[in-house]
């Protein structure tokens, strides 16, 4: 008996060192954590998607309170998110747009061509390594095999006849698509922006005519038209600028191909 007493007293006293061994490191050892730091992050959603440019959450709190990053920065929070943290650190949340990622391709299995049948793996970097960057017979097209769809966390995007369609309403612009996408099709747009140049090829006259049917064509008719300079025939594409776009319709309605879609 006695020497389970003197067990567990010899235990117990063992535990008290460690405990006050533990408590004392704890405080020398201890690494200051910013408290402002610590309200940015309970501001933030947790998603760390990293479409805000920082590795995640934690990074982005960091960043902010050391005034290395916007407090709209994250784009999944957005407005509301802003707000909250533009009060934590004491400053003005301003304005931002929100923008949603956009597929610049409408070649669609009636619309596009193809040069021949791909039935490999289902995977749009595999067959963008292929000849002509897949079986489209454009070289800028969306293959539509859901490699962006895969990387998409919030169903935002979906394949629909052979290309990848965005959900305004459920994207939150975190990129994850347009850093999936291996033909770089995918871009952010302003969300609810009526017209957009809905193609990415950038070959010309027939040859962009014989891959696609809504291709297109460097014609210059939509720049020739546009009251206010918001687009421009680019390397062989039509580029929309959005900050003076006032939706007129008036390029689309002068295209040839019907590739600036409302």
């Amino acid at each position: 008996m006695n020497i389970i007493i003197s067990s567990v007293v010899l235990l117990a006293i063992i535990a008290l060192i460690i405990g006050i061994f533990l408590g004392i490191s704890s405080e020398i050892f201890k690494v200051e954590v910013d408290e402002k730091i610590l309200k940015v992050r309970e501001c933030l959603p947790g998603n760390n998607c990293g479409g805000c440019g920082y590795a995640g959450c934690d990074a982005l709190a960091e960043a902010i309170a050391k005034g290395e990053a916007a407090v709209n920065q994250c784009p999944v929070g957005g407005a509301p998110v802003a707000a909250k943290i533009s009060e934590v650190m004491g400053v003005d949340a301003g304005t931002s747009t929100k923008m949603v990622a956009f597929v610049r391709c409408n070649g669609t299995c009636v619309n596009a061509n193809k040069s021949y049948e791909y039935t490999g793996v289902k995977d749009c970097r595999i067959a963008a390594s292929l000849p002509n960057a897949g079986e489209k017979a454009c070289r800028n097209a969306c293959l539509g095999y859901g490699t962006c769809v895969a990387a998409c966390k919030f169903d935002a995007i979906s394949i629909v006849d052979g290309v990848a369609k965005v959900d305004e309403e459920k994207c939150v612009a975190c990129k994850a698509c347009i850093n999936a996408c291996p033909m770089k099709v995918i871009e952010l747009v302003p969300y609810g922006k009526k017209h957009k140049v809905e193609c990415s090829n950038k070959d010309k006259g027939k040859v962009a005519m014989d891959a696609c049917k809504v291709s297109c064509i460097a014609c210059g008719m939509c720049e020739r038209t546009c009251s206010v300079g918001a687009i421009k025939v680019t390397n062989g594409i039509a580029i929309m600028d959005y900050e003076k776009c006032n939706d007129c319709g008036a390029c689309a309605e002068k295209c040839p191909r019907k590739c600036i879609t409302k």
